[in-house]
């Protein structure tokens, strides 16, 4: 047992019933715990199967790869629906609307789903990266704002590039880029606060 999930519990006292069940299914059924995401994760044969969550309203499971499960019961829910293609959520609003039986048949399905290889593909972003005049303009100034942004993934210099472009105000993109010129310098990602 991961001591990081332990503390995550009990970090969440009001569904820590709830979140204690699951995990114990989780776990009986052979997965590895992990922490992905500041949330519980769990793992089949290195692969991410599913993770575990509190909100404020409910408890949340969730399959990465839940769009091949069956759900004869009608369980899952696309929580992100037009974003996400395959993970599907399962919410409990109290610990006795969690079937433990139930649960480990949909665990059990995921586990042997990702065995035989099912899996939704990412489609990447292939358009290219635009990087904004006004974004240029500090990199021409700044060298060590350019070199720092660089350092960044495609998608998080994206997030960066989108967020300037898509004002419409010309004062709006200069305040914008006020904004994430510190984020850039110490290497932090314009939603990474929200990524925790």
């Amino acid at each position: 047992m991961d001591l990081r999930i332990t503390e995550y519990i009990n970090k969440n006292e009001n569904w820590a019933q709830e979140l204690n069940l699951l995990r114990s299914v989780l776990l009986e059924v052979g997965l590895q715990e992990d922490i992905k995401w500041g949330i519980p994760a769990y793992i089949h044969k290195g692969k991410n199967i599913m993770g575990m969550s509190a909100f404020k309203n409910y408890v949340g499971i969730w399959f990465h790869q839940g769009v091949f499960l069956k759900d004869d019961q009608k369980v899952l829910m696309n929580a992100q629906e037009g974003k996400t293609k395959a993970m599907r959520q399962w919410r409990f609003n109290s610990i006795k609307e969690i079937n433990a039986g139930l649960v480990k048949e949909y665990v059990l399905e995921a586990m042997k789903n990702s065995e035989e290889g099912k899996v939704v593909k990412v489609e990447r972003n292939s358009k290219p990266l635009i990087i904004p005049e006004e974004l240029e303009a500090v990199f021409t100034k700044d060298s060590k704002v350019k070199l720092k942004f660089e350092e960044f993934t495609l998608s998080k210099k994206r997030e960066f590039t989108e967020h300037i472009s898509e004002a419409k105000r010309e004062a709006t993109k200069l305040k914008r880029i006020e904004k994430i010129i510190p984020l850039i310098l110490n290497g932090v990602g314009l939603h990474d606060k929200y990524r925790k």
